[in-house]
């Protein structure tokens, strides 16, 4: 028995495809992960014997998604459009909450600010530099240079409006993907595919996870409690707040809903924020 680490990049039924040793290695998940509730996930590191071809173990994530089911992703780059389809404020919002609360680094790309005239490009800026001010990598989607360092030894997650432009920011990054609707030209595995199973393809010395991303993920099981702490600027003014759970809504004396008025905390991520909450 010669066992081997790897990672598995490709899933397609019970076929696990894993990179080790500089070359694929096609897997089957031993039985005994039914009995233990554990299924391989692309972007897994595991143990696997090299003679049998078989999946020994399946060694801690850092982090994990459900759709896509995805394992150990460092970012998530959201493609963000700026007009057809209309920016949309509060499904950006949504997915940066969810996305910090799955300890995943958010990125926000947009697109299609060709299309906007001066004044409404000039008014987009300020959600732009908001976004910048807390801590979020943006980008527009020109900035070709400065988005292809990004990937390097990172393992990433396209998501974001159907239509954006997704994968039109591949192909412009590396037009030997080839990405047409509903195909991809693998780079680790050569041959097409539509995007039924979730693959990780290279990209800039990193490796960028190949689905439709996660742009209809609910909340899920997050709290009311999760989601405000996951409005990552909240938590700079809410030592402050006269409550100490305080929740920014109908509480008074609370810091956050001051900042709110005073223009340090953007009110549409406020009024996201209230209309998440109060689904909840």
């Amino acid at each position: 028995m010669e066992i081997v680490k790897g990672m598995i990049v490709k899933q397609i039924s019970n076929d696990y495809t894993v990179f080790a040793l500089g070359e694929m290695f096609v897997c089957k998940a031993r039985g005994k992960f039914r009995n233990m509730d554990i299924t391989p996930l692309v972007g897994d590191f595991v143990n696997f014997d090299k003679d049998t071809n078989y999946i020994l173990e399946v060694l801690p994530r850092k982090n994990e998604l459900v759709r896509p089911s995805i394992a150990n992703i460092d970012q998530a780059v959201i493609i963000t459009s700026l007009k057809e389809p209309n920016f949309d404020s509060n499904l950006l919002d949504k997915l940066l909450c969810i996305i910090e609360f799955n300890n995943v680094k958010p990125i926000v790309i947009f697109t299609k600010a060709d299309l906007l005239s001066e004044l409404e490009l000039e008014k987009f800026k300020e959600y732009y530099n908001y976004y910048k001010s807390i801590g979020i990598d943006v980008y527009f989607n020109d900035d070709l240079e400065q988005i292809s360092k990004i990937f390097k030894d990172k393992v990433s997650v396209f998501t974001g409006q159907s239509g954006a432009g997704k994968s039109t920011l591949l192909n412009r990054l590396d037009d030997s993907l080839n990405i047409k609707t509903g195909e991809i030209s693998l780079a680790l595995n050569r041959g097409k595919h539509t995007t039924r199973h979730t693959s990780l393809l290279k990209v800039y010395g990193g490796l960028v996870a190949d689905t439709p991303g996660f742009s209809a993920l609910n909340f899920g099981e997050m709290s009311k409690g999760d989601i405000r702490d996951n409005f990552i600027e909240f938590n700079t003014y809410r030592d402050k707040c006269k409550y100490r759970d305080c929740m920014h809504d109908k509480e008074d004396d609370c810091e956050v809903k001051d900042r709110v008025k005073s223009g340090d905390i953007l009110i549409s991520r406020y009024d996201n924020y209230i209309n998440f909450i109060s689904k909840g």
